[in-house]
């Protein structure tokens, strides 16, 4: 049985569920397992990580390491790529760009999202014509930007200060000017994390709907907070995989790379009464060991979230970080009763969460031998979506990209090494300490391969090893 402990305002709750067993088979020769689910449309997007799709679904915006692509989905059979624009912030290149966000007519940039890399901060462009972004003013912080998450007027920054050893959530009012107005910090309602390791308390991801602000802590949960007066926000609950006193006698490594925790991406559907937290995360010889999946908690009253059920990850035949076959949750998106979500080289995914204790698979497509898909975003709500692929594996000779979906029925995978019966966890190679775009593992502290490699290719010529 595994545990799961959620804590709110009133008080700390404990239920009890078993995870469900995985079924996938072994995959045979390099052909279709079943079905003819296949993707509409790619185009290729150098460095490409995190996706979002502009309002009108007739454009995306990728972050692409050095700046960011806008690109063309109206018709999603012919995806095209609009404008590759580096970025500057105060006249120097801004690079390690892993997230962007738009709302209407507002696009943001913002990194680095890893430690070690300068200048710092934010750009807003007007993006009204996506084939022309124009500059629209910028925000140099003191502190690395993982993700941020854009609303009206408003943008929610994960601030993750290594200097001042602070996670907190920052608050910048874009609308004349950019000005901060407001933050909250999980150290200041827990401070009993901060004996923690860093990145074991890291704040992950922003997301935001309806004046609540979900908070992945990493280990420490997911946090929902009240915005609705962003110079004030106030605690609301959280939910959680393990507690700080379990933490304690957790080793460094397996506190950031393994479960339980690993709170990764949250968010909720369009009623806001269903939330969905991603777990990223390795083998690493724990409890459980396994790559982390996606749980679905009941927050119709926020104060007291209840767990429904589990998706669980694909199943590889080394499921450790070094092993390069990663099927660990990542990015999703909620919308009408369904889950779109993202699993590297898992592949992408669409379950239909009407009844959240038992989430049913619609749609599963993977082919790990090209694609590690880093987000899955509706387009064209029942008819298309789009997921990124990154590049960004260690050791891999993936190529990034952004792929259009039908919203259908339909299960399409080739041979690419995955073996579920009998996953084995040794590793086939060494450097562990790679970085990890998207993941905020310790080497993200000196920026790591990936990142390096990443830059080399787009030709920045002051990087070295």
């Amino acid at each position: 049985m595994e545990r799961r402990i959620f804590l709110r305002a009133s008080a700390v709750g404990l239920s009890l569920s078993s995870a469900a067993p995985v079924t996938t088979a072994r995959m045979g020769p390099a052909t279709a397992r079943q079905g003819s689910y296949e993707p509409l449309g790619r185009v290729p997007v150098e460095a490409a990580a995190e996706a979002v799709v502009g309002d009108g679904g007739e454009t995306a915006y990728l972050a692409t390491m050095t700046g960011f692509a806008t690109v063309d989905v109206s018709d999603p059979t012919d995806p095209t790529v609009l404008v590759d624009r580096e970025v500057e912030i105060g006249d120097r290149p801004l690079s390690n760009i892993l997230d962007v966000s738009v709302d209407g007519d507002r696009l943001v940039v913002a990194g680095p999202a890893n430690f070690g890399y300068e200048p710092m901060g934010f750009r807003c462009y007007d993006v009204s014509d996506p084939a022309d972004p124009i500059p629209a003013g910028e925000y140099e912080t003191g502190y690395h930007i993982h993700n941020c998450y854009l609303e009206g007027d408003l943008l929610f920054v994960a601030e993750n200060d290594f200097d001042t050893d602070t996670n907190a959530l920052a608050i910048f009012d874009v609308a004349d000017g950019i000005e901060r107005i407001g933050s909250w910090s999980l150290l200041d309602r827990d401070p009993g994390w901060r004996d923690r390791p860093f990145l074991g308390r890291y704040l992950h991801d922003v997301y935001v709907q309806d004046d609540l602000a979900y908070l992945p802590y990493w280990n420490a949960g997911t946090y929902l907070v009240d915005v609705s007066d962003p110079t004030a926000p106030e605690y609301v609950s959280h939910v959680a995989d393990t507690t700080l006193e379990a933490q304690q006698g957790v080793a460094r490594e397996d506190a950031v790379y393994g479960l339980p925790g690993n709170d990764h991406y949250a968010a909720v559907d369009d009623t806001g009464d269903l939330m969905a937290v991603g777990r990223e995360a390795w083998a690493t010889s724990g409890d459980p060991d396994r790559p982390g999946g996606i749980d679905l908690y009941d927050v119709s009253d926020t104060a007291e979230p209840v767990h429904r059920g589990s998706i669980d990850p694909p199943r590889a035949d080394d499921e450790t970080y070094a092993g390069r076959r990663w099927t660990t949750s990542h990015n999703f998106e909620f919308r009408d009763g369904r889950l779109y979500s993202s699993w590297y080289r898992g592949g992408v995914k669409i379950h239909d969460v009407s009844d959240p204790s038992e989430p049913e698979e619609l749609t599963w497509w993977r082919d790990a031998d090209e694609t590690a898909f880093w987000t899955a975003q509706v387009l064209e709500p029942g008819e298309t979506f789009v997921a990124s692929s990154t590049e960004a594996i260690p050791r891999t000779s993936l190529d990034g990209a952004l792929y259009t979906f039908p919203i259908e029925r339909g299960t399409t995978v080739v041979d690419d090494g995955f073996d579920a019966d009998s996953p084995s966890n040794g590793s086939e190679s060494d450097g562990a300490d790679d970085s990890v775009p998207g993941f905020t593992g310790a080497a993200a502290l000196v920026g790591g391969a990936a990142g390096l490699e990443w830059l080399r290719r787009r030709g920045n010529g002051n990087v070295q090893d």
